[in-house]
């Protein structure tokens, strides 16, 4: 799934009111300006934390190209700065103040004024205001906009007056929601989106003589104000001023209670007077306005009861007020009824409208206002990658989903929200989360219970700051590791996917769904439905992706055996959401040629919701819908009847809905389609408690990122660590060892945990708590040196261990050949030669996929497959110093070359550098005996095969596999390694008597 931080959206600029576009017009009293950037070279191109000009975008493509040119027309000094730009989704460039000096009081200043080069575009620039906080990246924004509709230069001036409080991306709750402007960080401006074109400006300054009667302004405590039929509503009105000054000039508000859909007398009290706040009264000063409501003893409806301010003297609200009497005494509202029940009643009273809101998400960064939220019955938000609150804490998080549920109190039936987020490897959005180690890894574990356990925890954390939806997981089947996607999947064999799919049962308890109501559980997703993990190298049409979100070409029985399989063990688990893949599925020798899966209907409304039963709601992909071919409403048209229930619209929520709505209307989506999916919606909103506990339960807010948390991910780090060599003992190292350590991912916490970690793509360097490899070693170690380069003396120490590998990367970002490969850098193969060329060494592989290690091989005497393993480096050192035994098995057959990919376990031709399952262990006794002992363990597998019991099945092909890796050790042959790979899938299908026959086979190979 598409996922990116929203620094603003396309939809905000368009809700946004130019201010007056004029020359200076500075008083004769007026101070002189104060100049903010010249563009003469005296502020830098830099990133935070220092001073300096940034350009920021959705895409690769989008972030704006910048350059400080000299030009004989520049209104100030001699150079301007200007570049080009050509944006899909948002794109700009901010000029923050240093972070680590005071910041900037321009509260004496009347506004911010600039000079800038018209295109006479007709387009609309957004401006914005960086204003207190810690820094500039965790501010409160304030914004406006201009229209770029005349050519040449201009000096615009922008009263402070003019910003108002954004709503979209936001510190939850503001830090106060008052335009301080006596600690500004800088400023920003954010581009024209769908237009090619060029710009320039010149000359930032403050400009004015602050004038206080017109910085005042009046608040309110919320805008909506649920409240039972009975009792009364208080809404606090507050007076602010920007520099926190007290008001010079009396305010005031007059109220009344006027129009909605309640009736004055019966269902409420009126309400009307006036509220004076002298002058001197000081910023922060509230009084309050109570509402009382009417009881009856009839069922109804949500009424709502506007309460209208006219402010004298500040500026108004930018809305009024709304009190709203809770719906109550109808049946959809019983929770002794089944759910069943309170779904059909619910839905016979909807409307049309109120359907299309239902099936309609969006990003929570692109509403254009929070009211949009009642405007449209909207069902549902999301936060994509990236897409966090500021600050980013649980409590933000809370606060924010919080009040994105109170504006839902609103609506005439107060169907509350489904918030859903990418907790793919923990709640990984969210700093300070434990983040387990990627699906790959957990894989290599084996482990189906600690697979549970993995998802237990992300959904405690996840549930614990208001969030009932998790997209996970994936149940992708990997075929191919030049897929940017791969470390999403537990494998390249259905078999080990399904036997990991008790993660569903960790993030949702049981089948039936009736713990979803619990503090601690979420809705899962089954993604991406189906065969997103087969895809055809070369095959993507989206931008630069060589591979994802391509074509799948496989047979039935191909499909059915290897890409389908996973998701039937899903619905029979109960997982409650299904997301289709972006990538079109051609069905070899059915004559119909590839499909987008948003508009398979044979395969979502055939197999997942006929054929499997699947009783849950499919929701699209982000943006998905798009990719299918036509216009718009064809594009709705298809995807809804295909199946889709609910759309990720993430910027078109608008456009989305009328266009169902019309759809709908002209016959050509039928109203029993519509009906069938708000009732899976719906369905799912009942068995989460949504409607009974709407708000966050953030009680477990306190064991997010706990000891007892990070003790699973250090186990499911420690677990997945599969060790592929181990020439003359050299693992597990000694305390008494001195060891050098060197590579690029030893000492890098954004590395080790990779793609989807706070970003969508993730990121380099400290950006979450946790403990790296490095760190992990020196709490297991006594002596350890650490040279990232591998430049510092290695002489006196006894073994060396180089960490090297990727950098964090998510989708089709990650495609090799859209600027990645399988080749360790430069800089890591030299630390390897250097470090693996003056001592015994071993060398862990950081990496979502194998990498191709080639000649080098030869010289490292041990080698880890440590794939992504999370915050939790402590785990990795756990192996490494033998605390626990290496015990992981690679999920992918480890390739010798691209060459030879895609390379799969039950392939006709099947020669990798190690195999699928291969796994040494570091156990103190490893199973001898030859062709005996495994003769006598193929009796055993027999009989626990027949008495069906696991336990004793694993454990003997364990022993068996064991037996045979010892003999192999590094002459992998293609005759010794193709019956070991199949060993692996036969004892995940319980078939243990043939796998410990394919492993004497293997045995005899050798």
């Amino acid at each position: 799934m598409r996922r990116t931080a929203l620094l603003v959206s396309a939809t905000l600029l368009t809700g946004l009111l130019p201010f007056a576009v004029a020359g200076p017009a500075s008083g004769a009293d007026d101070p002189a300006p104060v100049p903010v950037d010249n563009f003469e070279g005296e502020i830098p191109f830099a990133n935070p934390p220092a001073e300096g000009i940034f350009t920021w975008g959705s895409d690769t493509d989008d972030p704006p190209t910048l350059e400080l040119a000299a030009r004989d027309d520049a209104p100030q000094g001699e150079k301007v700065l200007s570049g080009t730009y050509d944006i899909s989704g948002y794109g700009g460039f901010t000029h923050d103040f240093a972070f680590a000096e005071p910041a900037h009081d321009w509260s004496a200043s009347k506004g911010i004024r600039f000079w800038w080069d018209g295109r006479n575009n007709g387009k609309k620039v957004n401006f914005e205001l960086k204003d207190g906080g810690a820094n500039g990246e965790a501010s409160e924004l304030w914004t406006t906009s201009f229209t770029d509709d005349w050519t040449g230069w201009k000096q615009l001036e922008i009263p402070f007056t003019d910003f108002t409080y954004r709503t979209d991306y936001q510190p939850v709750g503001g830090i106060d929601q008052v335009l301080g402007l006596t600690e500004m960080w800088g400023y920003a401006l954010t581009l024209p989106v769908g237009v090619q074109d060029q710009f320039a400006m010149d000359g930032v300054e403050l400009y004015g003589k602050a004038d206080q009667s017109l910085r005042a302004n009046v608040v309110t405590d919320a805008a909506v104000y649920p409240v039972e039929e009975g009792r009364s509503a208080a809404v606090k009105i507050t007076v602010a001023t920007t520099g926190s000054a007290p008001i010079d000039e009396p305010v005031t508000v007059a109220y009344e209670t006027a129009g909605g859909t309640g009736e004055s007398g019966k269902d409420y009290t009126p309400v009307k007077g006036e509220l004076t706040f002298p002058a001197g009264t000081a910023s922060g000063t509230s009084r309050t306005v109570t509402v009382a409501t009417l009881r009856d003893k009839a069922g109804e409806n949500a009424e709502t009861v506007p309460l209208k301010l006219t402010v004298t003297g500040a500026k108004a609200p930018a809305e009024n007020p709304q009190v709203v009497i809770d719906a109550h005494g109808l049946p959809y509202l019983d929770a002794k009824l089944p759910v069943k029940k309170r779904v059909a009643d619910l839905l016979s009273r909807m409307s049309l409208a109120e359907k299309a809101g239902q099936m309609t998400q969006a990003e929570r960064g692109a509403l254009t206002t929070p009211g949009d939220i009642a405007a449209y019955d909207l069902g549902s938000l999301l936060s994509g990658g990236g897409s966090t609150p500021t600050p980013n804490t649980p409590e933000a998080w809370a606060k924010m989903i919080d009040g994105f549920q109170l504006r839902s109190q609103a609506t005439r039936f107060q169907i509350p929200l489904i918030y859903g987020v990418d907790a793919v490897h923990g709640h990984n959005n969210l700093v300070g989360a434990t983040i387990m180690p990627h699906n790959i890894g957990i894989g290599a574990t084996r482990d189906p219970q600690l697979a549970y356990e993995t998802g237990k925890v992300t959904a405690a954390e996840v549930r614990a700051t208001g969030i009932p939806w998790d997209f996970a997981p994936c149940l992708c089947v990997t075929r191919d590791e030049r897929w940017g996607r791969t470390y999403e999947s537990f494998g390249e064999d259905p078999a080990l996917v399904e036997s990991m799919e008790t993660v569903i049962q960790g993030l949702q308890g049981a089948p039936s769904g009736k713990d979803l109501k619990r503090n601690d559980k979420v809705l899962a997703t089954a993604k991406h439905f189906v065969a997103d993990g087969g895809t055809e190298y070369g095959s993507s049409t989206t931008g630069t992706y060589t591979i994802d979100q391509g074509i799948t070409k496989v047979t039935r029985q191909e499909l059915e055996a290897v890409h389908l399989a996973p998701y039937q063990d899903a619905v029979d688990r109960g997982v409650g959401t299904v997301m289709p893949s972006y990538s079109s599925l051609d069905i070899l020798g059915d004559s119909e040629g590839p499909v987008k899966m948003h508009a398979d209907a044979a395969m979502i409304n055939g197999v997942l919701k006929d054929r499997m039963g699947f009783d849950g709601f499919v929701i699209s992909d982000w943006q998905a819908i798009d990719q299918i071919p036509g216009d718009y409403a064809s594009d709705v048209r298809t995807s809804v009847n295909a199946g889709l229930d609910m759309i990720m619209v993430p910027y078109a929520y608008k456009d989305f809905h009328k266009t169902l709505s019309d759809e709908v209307t002209a016959g050509r989506i039928s109203g029993k389609r519509i009906d069938d999916a708000v009732s899976r919606i719906l369905t799912q909103k009942f068995k989460l408690g949504l409607f009974e506990k709407p708000y966050a339960d953030t009680s477990g807010a306190s064991a997010i990122g706990s000891t007892k948390h990070r003790a699973v991910a250090r186990e499911a780090a420690a677990e997945s660590q599969v060790l592929l060599k181990n020439a003359g003992g050299v693992l597990p190292l000694k305390k008494s060892q001195k060891v050098y350590v060197a590579g690029s991912n030893a000492d890098d916490i954004g590395n080790q945990a990779g793609g989807w970690t706070i970003t969508w793509q993730g990121s380099s360097g400290k950006i979450t708590d946790g403990t790296t490899i490095l760190e992990g070693m020196r709490k297991a170690g006594s002596a350890v040196t650490y040279s990232k380069d591998a430049s510092a003396p290695t002489d006196g120490h006894d073994v060396g261990v180089v960490v090297v590998g990727e950098t964090p990367y998510a989708e089709g970002i990650g495609d090799v050949g859209n600027g990645n490969d399988l080749v360790f850098s430069a800089a890591d193969r030299a630390a390897v030669d250097k470090v693996c060329g003056a001592m015994k060494c071993a060398v862990l592989i950081v990496s979502g996929r194998p990498q191709l290690v080639g000649d080098q091989l030869g010289d490292i005497d041990a080698l880890v497959a440590s794939w992504l393993p999370g915050t939790e480096g402590d785990g990795v050192a756990d192996v490494l110093y033998g605390k626990r035994a290496f015990t992981g098995q690679l999920p992918l057959t480890w390739p010798k070359s691209e060459a030879q990919l895609p390379i799969n376990v039950g392939d006709a031709s099947y020669d990798p550098q190690f195999p699928y399952g291969w796994g040494l262990t570091t156990l103190t006794s490893v199973p001898g005996g030859g062709t005996s002992a495994l003769k006598a363990l193929a009796v055993a597998a027999a009989v626990a095969e027949k008495a069906g019991s696991e336990t004793a099945g694993r454990a003997i092909v364990t022993k068996a596999r064991l037996l045979v890796q010892q003999k192999m050790g590094q002459t992998i042959t293609a005759a010794s390694a193709k019956p070991f790979a199949d060993a692996d899938h036969l004892l995940l299908t319980g078939r243990y008597a043939q796998a410990v026959a394919k492993l004497t086979a293997a045995y005899r190979a050798v």
